[in-house]
């Protein structure tokens, strides 16, 4: 599916799209950070929010049960929080990578960082083998695993000097196909089961293991990436014409490649490190995105940003309430949602050809 034709397509006022956003983001996190297994009334859970914000906070009379504070501030609003963050990399990801290849279809974890990830994570945890990294050792040996496939994959499609898309494409397939069956291998040779199972959960997805600690990495990605991606978004815009036309209107074509591939790269690794592999996000809202507000990235990316945050913390909502007091992993209800969609996308992307 060309995605040329969104960028004409007129978009309503991005002012009030970002500001219901925002209000809707607001009210995710407070209704978000109460639901569980046990629950904590909207009402409370804003006011022991509220106690912690500077200059409003001595005014809130904390009258609320212990269990609920440390209910709301220990345990859920860092993974409220790290939902928002992982998915608005995801999505922001998603939007670059589909900028790349100029195909809604493509998605971030095309280039086979997810299973490079894993591959690497899995060997941490089973076998103990990044262990001298410390309590880090599972993020570092993920965005290790993840790096190391996007340079692999990256220096084969390169055909002289210049990034070959069919190439990159089908190298992030084969090497994400090789990665799974280094993965297999490692945990079919894991030494326990209790090893097993936790690596197995973690590779589904989840956000079960958040920390204060695990926002801030994830965080600093986020934002540097979409700074950069906001100051090229007019590159982005005329790449999605063709390399061609893109280098006549004074793009670098093979700059602004290598620039997205570092950064789409960059961002997967991250999060996969911090929440496992949740697929489909980085499909599934740039596609919604470009339907709300069109095609012109300096709109799509705030929006993809805020839409994928909601997402993700709205599927972990239910991942932890399905079969309460146990959790589904999210990268499984993600999955069951966005194959639906993918589908449906192949059908519509089939329509429009035909």
């Amino acid at each position: 599916m060309h995605l040329g034709k969104h960028f004409f397509e007129k978009a309503p006022d991005m002012r009030l799209i970002l500001l219901l956003l925002l209000l809707f983001s607001l009210v995710t996190l407070v209704l978000a950070t109460g639901l569980g297994p046990v629950s904590v009334s909207p009402e409370t859970t804003a006011r022991i929010l509220m106690s912690r914000i500077p200059g409003i906070g001595s005014s809130i009379i904390p009258d609320w049960e212990q269990l609920d504070q440390n209910i709301v501030l220990g345990l859920r609003l860092p993974r409220v929080c790290l939902g928002m963050v992982v998915g608005a990399s995801l999505s922001v990801c998603g939007v670059c990578m589909q900028a790349l290849v100029r195909n809604s279809l493509a998605d971030p974890f095309i280039l086979g960082v997810s299973s490079g990830a894993s591959a690497f994570a899995t060997l941490g945890m089973l076998f103990g083998a990044f262990s001298f990294l410390g309590i880090y050792s599972l993020s570092i040996s993920a965005f290790i695993g993840s790096a190391v496939t996007i340079l692999f994959v990256y220096g084969i499609s390169r055909v002289k000097g210049r990034i070959n898309i069919t190439q990159l494409l089908l190298s992030g397939v084969a090497v994400s196909m090789i990665m799974d069956g280094v993965t297999s291998i490692i945990t079919l040779s894991a030494p326990n089961a209790l090893g097993l199972h936790n690596a197995e959960f973690w590779m589904s997805g989840s956000l079960a293991s958040a920390r204060w600690a695990y926002l801030t990495l994830p965080l600093a990605v986020l934002l540097l990436c979409m700074a950069v991606l906001m100051i090229n978004y007019r590159g982005l815009n005329l790449l999605l014409l063709g390399d061609e036309s893109a280098a006549a209107l004074g793009v670098n074509v093979r700059q602004l490649q290598k620039l997205l591939v570092l950064l789409a790269s960059l961002m997967a690794g991250v999060t996969i490190a911090v929440s496992g592999s949740i697929g489909f996000v980085g499909l599934m809202v740039p596609h919604f995105t470009r339907l709300l507000v069109g095609g012109d990235h300096k709109k799509v990316l705030p929006v993809s940003a805020l839409l994928g945050g909601i997402l993700v913390v709205w599927v972990d909502v239910a991942a932890r309430m399905i079969i309460a007091p146990e959790e589904l992993p999210v990268g499984i209800l993600t999955a069951v949602i966005g194959g639906p969609v993918f589908i449906w996308m192949l059908k519509r992307s089939s329509g429009e050809k035909s």
